[in-house]
């Protein structure tokens, strides 16, 4: 795969981002155009490896054909390449954008060298197909009278839809918010994953028969009981919404967010009226503190830095990672290493440092008379996460988020329909057949396994589907 001696003769080189102050003053993505013969380079570092770890277990969860792919970008065979892509990945441009890439960390290169950039080329290879007009719309050539309602539109949701689809029953999927796409489109900023991208896949699975409700919160002011009469099979597809929170003194009040509402919110006045309808969290001349690290945490860093933010201040609990891999870290695991990420690049850039304080935990929020949040008062923490005597400290904030991870999913679609939980909370299905406790009614990704990447949302959102497929028809020809 890729050129003989291809990883002996070329260094890796990662397609950069914009420039870090360019890109600051806008939503726009941070992604810097393609280049051909710099990715084809980048391909024939792929080694004949034999055993390619990037298609692992270890590596990537949906099963990419990597060193496929990667040989016929250095050949220049681009739509091949791209045919091969989506026998695995319904969609590779969401994966090529907000995927931490766990298939570079199980890259065989990457024991004695830096790992091939697939990413990278994923990425690549699925825009160049929009650009030339590969990717068109394929609805299925008969139907099988079956009809499918899932609930949730993220990437769990409408991996499963799309295969349902080509299988041929009717699928309608149902997202409580006013946009389709969950995760996708409101979880995730548009400096990181445009919204014309998720518009463009949805508007394409449209045009292949799915149907599409919003404001439809399955719950609410929608009946569970009545989709689970009315359908053959119902995928519950809701995701781990339920958010950790932090209960120390003077939480209440004003100030003080989930993680969610502020990225939500920003991104929908965004689409709605370029800001101008002022119906978001404006971190502008504010001190704020970001309480969490990981990519949710980023985004919020990105996105207060965007709107102007006076100070940031990002508190991770756990130590500061190695530099290399530990050795209770292993190759192919994924690589716990220390990360500069987009967000810590743009808050290096205008206040001069990275903003990540590590091994430190929240004691009380701090408030003034009037009730307004005015800081928070912290104490370090030991590796053990216990608090250390001496060190506390206050540091001010006008605003902070709260990104401290997922618990389960909200359970008020489960009021009526009684499904059974696990231990966390979680619904409760094998992963060999995504069943619940009630006949009819699946669950995937996040709202069954807890938070996860979403390139394992749209693993178990593909083999839900099967399983779905199979139960319906008896047989399945489902991947």
């Amino acid at each position: 795969m890729g050129k003989l001696t291809g990883f002996k003769e070329f260094d890796r080189e990662v397609v950069p981002y914009r420039d870090t102050a360019e890109r600051l003053i806008d939503f726009k993505e941070i992604f810097t155009p393609h280049k051909t013969g710099h990715l084809q380079t980048q391909g024939a570092r792929c080694m004949d490896c034999g055993v390619p770890f990037c298609q692992s277990s270890d590596g990537c969860p949906i099963y990419n054909l990597i060193p496929e792919w990667n040989d016929l970008i250095y050949k220049g065979r681009w739509r091949d390449a791209l045919d091969r892509l989506h026998k695995t990945n319904n969609f590779p441009e969401f994966t090529g954008r907000v995927c931490p890439a766990p298939c570079e960390g199980a890259c065989v290169l990457g024991i004695t060298s830096p790992p091939v950039t697939i990413k990278n080329i994923e990425n690549a290879i699925i825009d160049r197909g929009f650009e030339e007009g590969w990717v068109i719309p394929q609805p299925p050539e008969q139907r099988t009278g079956k009809s499918v309602a899932i609930v949730g539109s993220g990437p769990a949701g409408l991996a499963a839809a799309a295969q349902l689809n080509h299988a041929g029953h009717q699928v309608a999927v149902y997202e409580r918010d006013d946009r389709p796409g969950g995760l996708l489109m409101y979880g995730i900023p548009n400096m990181k994953l445009d919204k014309a991208v998720v518009y463009r896949r949805i508007q394409l699975m449209r045009e292949e028969g799915i149907q599409f409700h919003v404001n439809a919160d399955v719950g609410r002011n929608v009946d569970i009981q009545e989709l689970v009469q009315n359908n053959d099979a119902v995928l519950l597809a809701t995701g781990a919404t339920f958010a950790r929170d932090l209960p120390i003194p003077n939480r209440e009040g004003a100030g003080v967010h989930m993680a969610m509402e502020f990225l939500t919110l920003n991104t929908q006045s965004l689409l709605d009226s370029n800001f101008e309808n002022g119906r978001y969290i404006s971190a502008k001349d504010k001190d704020v503190i970001v309480i969490g690290g990981g990519d949710t945490g980023t985004d919020c860093i990105g996105t207060a830095l965007r709107h102007g933010c006076r100070s940031l201040v990002n508190f991770e609990i756990l130590p500061k990672p190695p530099d290399d891999r530990a050795p209770d870290n292993p190759w192919p695991l994924y690589p716990r290493i220390y990360r500069v990420d987009y967000g810590h690049a743009e808050a290096a850039e205008k206040f001069g440092d990275d903003p990540r304080v590590y091994s430190i935990s929240g004691q009380e929020f701090i408030r003034d008379q009037e009730g307004r949040l005015t800081g928070i008062r912290t104490i370090d923490v030991d590796q053990g996460m216990q608090p250390i005597a001496g060190t506390e400290r206050v540091w001010k904030a006008d605003l902070i988020f709260l990104s401290m991870g997922f618990l389960r999913p909200e359970h008020y679609l489960n009021d009526t329909l009684g499904l059974k939980l696990d231990e966390r909370g979680n619904f409760s299905a094998n992963k060999s057949d995504y069943r619940t406790s009630v006949p009819g009614v699946y669950a995937a990704a996040d709202c069954r396994r807890g938070q996860d990447l979403v390139v394992r949302a749209i693993n178990e959102g593909r083999e839900a589907a099967r399983e779905i497929d199979r139960d319906l028809m008896g047989s399945t020809q489902l991947p």
